[in-house]
């Protein structure tokens, strides 16, 4: 009974094992959402992912540079073999007695360890760590909120380029229609061959308007998947929900601009401080460095090589150690210079980007009330185009009215659904330029 409760054990411990070896794979599919779409993102965008390497990357930089302030130890061996002459009892740390008989086989082992106690070097590590991590931090929301920018974007235009194409499918239904009825009324003789013809021109424009807007929607539907980090081979259904949308794409345009919302701003203020930092390093790097010691050696002399280590003699002592960088041919002063140089060229940076993005604000503030208010005015035209066409068919059934007006019509109401579809979601687009320059775009998966 033991054995077999072993043997189940080992099966368990081993499919465990086995379970979490194997990577997760993530998927997406269904009927997706933009915010599934974003968090899919999110998750496994190259350069989001990128990104956070990035962040742990230099996180390993600021553990590499504080590990000076903690106690290095060095071991040393030497063996040496005197073909002629023999040891000098100061270098070789040896009491002179012990020199006295043909000693021509020397081995000293030891241990060194020291403590920074001052170090410009390690100083500016343990200083900079904070402003470093935090500029990684800011970096790595820059790439996130770019991304769910980008994705959105691409979204709507794919949604776009599905909504063109089902009224296009249902223009090349009515432009049938129309074909057939005016097919019949030339074979009856009420009219003649022009309005069929017309029809058959207006017919094959569609179908090839169709063709082109196929192939547009694979073309975004492949940087969308790019974005996301999908691979070409999965297929995506994007949900459209028209009421959501309309809800979603007013905005409060009073909202005043706060250039600290931006990450853009924030990175420059992480890398003026760090700069700063780099200035007082070279400043005061004419302080000596101070390091305590402590040395523990054995040392081992012999005529006979075989008899080497028979015997030791050790030595040790603790003190201090100091450097003092007293002439570098003006090298730390140039570097002084050229520090203040790059603060200043930060300053410059800091004042660009605040311009940049008041210019931004203002142009994504214009574009989304232009599309906001078009898109307001053609909301009504589809309803419209749509009873005006259906009236001019009828009449023309009855022949009340021409061809040319069936086509009129029919090109009225093909433009009103575009329109109308071009300003919507150009609004929800404007708005995520809107959003993003108020530094409103959240990185974060909801």
């Amino acid at each position: 009974m033991k054995r077999v409760y072993l043997l189940l054990f080992s099966i368990i411990a081993v499919s465990g094992v086995f379970a979490q070896t194997q990577p997760r794979t993530d998927t997406i599919s269904g009927n997706v959402s933009l915010q599934q779409c974003i968090n899919y993102a999110l998750r496994n965008q190259p350069l989001a992912k990128q990104a956070t390497l990035d962040e742990n990357i230099n996180e390993r930089d600021i553990r590499i540079g504080l590990a000076g302030w903690l106690p290095q130890a060095t071991g040393t061996g030497q063996l040496q073999h005197y073909y002629e002459g023999g040891p000098n009892a100061n270098s070789a740390n040896v009491p002179g007695s012990v020199l006295q008989n043909n000693i021509s086989n020397l081995s000293i082992l030891g241990v060194q360890v020291s403590q920074a106690l001052y170090n410009n070097d390690v100083l500016l590590a343990s200083r900079a760590a904070r402003y470093s991590r935090q500029y990684y931090r800011q970096n790595t929301e820059s790439v996130r909120i770019n991304l769910v920018s980008d994705v959105s974007k691409a979204f709507y235009d794919v949604l776009l380029s599905q909504r063109q194409l089902n009224i296009t499918n249902e223009d090349i239904v009515r432009l049938q229609r129309s074909l057939k009825d005016a097919r019949n009324r030339y074979d009856a003789g009420v009219s003649d061959k022009i309005d069929y013809k017309q029809a058959t021109i207006a017919l094959n424009n569609s179908m090839a308007t169709r063709k082109q807007l196929t192939e547009s929607i694979k073309s975004r539907e492949a940087y969308l998947k790019q974005l996301m980090g999908v691979s070409s081979g999965n297929q995506l259904s994007l949900q459209y929900d028209s009421t959501r949308f309309e809800s979603e794409a007013a905005v409060d345009t009073n909202q005043t601009l706060d250039v600290t919302k931006r990450v853009e701003y924030r990175m420059l203020q992480s890398q003026k401080t760090l700069q700063n930092l780099n200035v007082s390093y070279y400043k005061w790097g004419f302080l000596p460095s101070l390091s305590a010691i402590g040395t523990y050696n054995l040392v081992y002399a012999s005529s006979s090589l075989s008899n080497l280590y028979n015997n030791s003699f050790p030595n040790g002592y603790v003190g201090l150690s100091m450097s003092i960088p007293l002439f570098q041919g003006t090298r730390r002063i140039q570097n002084l210079r050229k520090a203040r140089l790059q603060e200043e060229r930060v300053d410059l940076d800091i004042i660009n980007t605040q311009n940049s993005i008041n210019t931004e604000y203002v142009q994504a503030l214009a574009n989304y009330k232009t599309n906001y208010t078009a898109w307001q005015l053609v909301k009504e035209n589809v309803d419209l185009a749509r009873d005006v066409y259906n009236v001019v068919s009828l009449q023309y059934r009855e022949g009340i009215k021409t061809y040319l007006d069936v086509i009129v019509s029919q090109t009225d109401l093909r433009t009103a659904q575009l329109n109308y579809y071009n300003a919507l979601f150009q609004v929800l687009s404007s708005k995520i330029d809107l959003e993003r320059s108020l530094g409103k775009i959240s990185a974060q998966q909801n």
